[in-house]
């Protein structure tokens, strides 16, 4: 991660995924999002941030992978294209697209069988 200064006080700041397959997730993600990778060996990925300067997470193939924890939503330009997207790279479609206040979302499991959403504005 780079230093403090790109930071903002009681913020998001990093989201650690626990996978339990580093390339596949990385292959997944890669797919599905155009997600890039700073990889640590065989122990780690830090997720890149969409400039490349920096991270904006990371995947753990060493922590466990449970339900039911917080959900990460992900912003998507075009809806029904990530959901095409996200199956086509092997994610498992949870919730098809819905309305919400605002929008509109989907859930996704990814190969390791983390729950995340997707939502785009209208």
């Amino acid at each position: 991660m780079s230093d403090a200064a790109q930071h903002t006080h009681h913020t998001n700041d990093y989201v650690e995924l626990s996978v339990t397959d580093l390339e596949e997730a990385k292959r997944f993600y890669s797919e599905a999002f155009g997600w890039r990778f700073n990889d640590y060996g065989t122990m780690y990925a830090g997720i890149r941030s969409p400039d490349g300067e920096s991270e904006v997470g990371g995947l753990n193939p060493n922590g466990e992978v449970r339900g039911g924890g917080p959900l990460v939503l992900l912003f998507s330009e075009d809806l029904d294209r990530t959901v095409e997207a996200v199956a086509g790279a092997g994610g498992r479609i949870l919730k098809a697209p819905y309305a919400f206040p605002g929008g509109r979302r989907f859930h996704f499991a990814d190969p390791s069988g983390n729950e995340l959403g997707v939502y785009a504005n209208s």
